[in-house]
C-alpha cells in the first residue's frame, strides 16, 4: 500500500475498512508496529497494544458479519493524556500523577467512540497538566515537531503528542483537550486541522481538568470532514448531520486589533493570501476592531488571567507541599500567580466575561471569524528549554490569539493556510459565536480546500 494507515485520512481509510480492503486487525498491528518504531519516544506516554488488539478482533468480526457499528468502526485514536482509559493511571503529562490508582472506567467520550467502534491506541505526551501552548515536557520529553526540517522545533500544546502522532503519519486522528488553545495550536504548528468545539458541547466525565470554565474538547486530524465525523460520535450520533454550506455569499470578519501584533510577516502573507483565495470563491471579507479583545487583555492586567485563577484553585494545595519540587518549575511558577486573584477579582471576571461574550454576539452576528491561528511558526525548542523568560514570552504569544475564544465560548477550527519561515505550517483559524459549532464545521468543509490551496 502507498500510503501507511496511519497517515490516511480517517474518511480515506474508512473506505477501505467499510469495503473490506482492510481489516481492522491489520490496521491497528501497523499502527502499533509505526509507532513502536518511529524514532521520537516522547509522542506517547503508553502504546495500548492489548486494548487496541481485543478492540480491532471485535471489530473485524462485525464487519465479517455486517454489522458494523458505522463509519468510523475500526478507526484507530491516540487519547490525550488527560482522558481516564481503564485500567491505566491518567498522568497529566505529569510525574506527580503517575502513582494514582488506575481509573476504573473510561471517560465519557472515551466510551462515546469506543461505542462507535474506534480503537485506543494509544496515550499522546502532553504539556504538564495541559498549562502550555508550546508542548514542552521535562517528564515525558517533548515531541519534534515534524515538519521541522533545519533543527528540531517546538511541537505547540498542551495536545504536543496529538499533533505529532497525526501530522506524522502515526495515526489519523488523536483527541485532545482545548483551554486556551491546546488542539488549535498544535493543529496549526504541524499543518494538520484541530477543531474545538463550544465548551460544554461533549461530555467531560473523566478528563482531567485546568481550567473548568475554559475547558473544551476536539481532535486534531487530517480533514475538516474526519473532524466533522469524529464530532458527531463524541455527541452520541450514529453518522454526521453537519452538511457543506456554500461559500458564496458567506460573510467573514477579520479583526483589526489585538491578532496581528507582532506577527510574523510570513504569517500575515500567508494568511492574507488564503483569504484572497477565499474572496475568489465568493466570500465577503470584512475587517473591524472588535474592543471586547483589548477589553479581554485589560482584565487580565487587572486581575489575572481567568485559566490561572482556576489552574491555582486546582492545584494549590499541591503547590504548597513536596509535590511541587516534582513539577516543571515553570509550570508551578506560572500557576502560582492564580494566588494573587482573590474571590472579588475572579467573580470580577466572569462578570465582565458574560457582558463581553453578549457584547461580541451582538458584533458579530451570524458572521465567521478569521484570524491566523498563530502569530508565529513553531520556534526552536532548545532556546526555550535554557531561557524562561524566552519561555513565558513565547507561550503567552503563542496562546494569544486562540485564547481569545475560549474566553468568549466560540468554537473554532484551525486549517493550513501554507508555509512560513523556514517552510513551517501557517494556520487559518475560523471561529463562530457559542453553540454555532454545525454551522462553523458546514463552512469549514467548503473552505478547507480554497483555504489550503497548494499546501499539504
Amino acid at each position: 500500500m502507498s500510503k501507511s494507515f496511519g497517515a490516511m485520512s480517517v474518511a480515506q481509510l474508512s473506505v477501505l475498512i467499510q469495503g473490506g480492503a482492510a481489516d481492522p486487525v491489520d490496521v491497528a498491528e501497523a499502527v502499533c508496529d509505526a509507532i513502536a518504531n518511529y524514532a521520537d519516544k516522547a509522542v506517547f506516554t503508553t502504546l495500548l497494544e492489548d486494548r487496541a488488539m481485543e478492540e480491532a478482533r471485535a471489530s473485524s468480526e462485525r464487519l465479517r458479519q455486517g454489522r458494523s457499528l458505522g463509519l468510523l468502526d475500526g478507526i484507530p485514536i491516540a487519547w490525550k493524556d488527560l482522558f481516564d482509559i481503564e485500567g491505566r493511571t491518567t498522568t497529566a503529562g505529569s510525574r506527580v500523577l503517575a502513582g494514582d490508582a488506575p481509573a476504573e472506567r473510561d471517560a465519557a467520550v472515551v466510551a462515546l467512540l469506543r461505542n462507535a467502534g474506534m480503537i485506543a491506541i494509544g496515550c499522546t505526551n502532553m504539556s504538564e497538566f495541559a498549562f502550555s501552548g508550546l508542548g514542552i515536557n521535562p517528564h515525558y520529553g517533548t515531541p519534534v515537531n515534524p515538519r521541522s526540517a533545519d533543527r528540531p522545533r517546538i511541537p505547540g500544546g498542551s495536545s504536543s503528542g496529538a499533533g505529532v502522532a497525526v501530522a506524522a503519519g502515526l495515526v489519523p486522528v488523536a483527541m485532545g483537550t482545548d483551554t486556551g488553545g491546546s488542539v488549535r495550536i498544535p493543529a496549526a504548528l504541524n499543518g494538520i486541522v484541530g477543531s474545538k468545539a463550544t465548551r460544554g458541547r461533549h461530555a467531560m466525565d473523566g478528563v482531567y481538568p485546568l481550567a473548568k470554565s475554559l475547558d473544551s474538547l476536539g481532535p486534531l486530524c487530517r480533514t475538516v470532514k474526519d473532524a466533522v465525523w469524529i464530532d458527531a460520535a463524541m455527541c452520541g450520533l450514529t453518522a454526521p448531520e453537519v452538511a457543506e454550506r456554500p461559500l458564496l455569499g458567506l460573510e467573514l470578519l477579520v479583526p483589526e486589533n489585538i491578532v496581528f501584533d507582532g506577527a510574523e510577516p510570513d504569517v500575515i502573507a500567508a494568511f492574507e493570501a488564503a483569504l484572497e483565495r477565499l474572496q475568489s470563491a465568493g466570500v465577503h471579507v470584512a475587517r473591524a476592531v472588535i474592543p471586547a479583545f483589548d477589553e479581554i487583555f485589560d482584565l487580565m492586567t487587572r486581575y489575572g488571567p481567568l485559566v490561572t485563577a482556576e489552574a491555582f484553585a486546582l492545584h494549590r494545595e499541591r503547590l504548597a507541599g513536596p509535590d511541587a519540587d516534582r513539577m516543571d518549575h515553570r509550570v508551578v511558577m506560572r500557576t502560582r500567580l492564580g494566588s494573587r486573584t482573590s474571590l472579588a477579582d475572579y467573580l470580577a471576571i466572569l462578570a465582565a466575561r458574560g457582558r463581553l461574550i453578549a457584547d461580541v454576539e451582538r458584533l458579530v452576528g451570524d458572521r465567521l471569524i478569521a484570524f491566523p491561528t498563530v502569530a508565529h511558526v513553531a520556534p526552536p525548542i532548545g532556546p526555550l528549554e535554557q531561557d524562561d523568560d524566552l519561555f513565558f514570552a513565547t507561550n503567552n504569544k503563542t496562546l494569544r490569539n486562540t485564547a481569545l475564544g475560549n474566553f468568549l465560548d466560540w468554537c473554532g477550527v484551525s486549517i493550513p493556510c501554507g508555509t512560513g519561515a523556514s517552510g513551517m505550517p501557517v494556520g487559518l483559524l475560523l471561529s463562530a459565536t457559542a453553540r454555532r459549532d454545525e454551522a462553523l464545521l458546514g463552512v469549514a468543509l467548503a473552505a478547507e480546500p480554497v483555504v489550503r490551496g497548494d499546501f499539504s
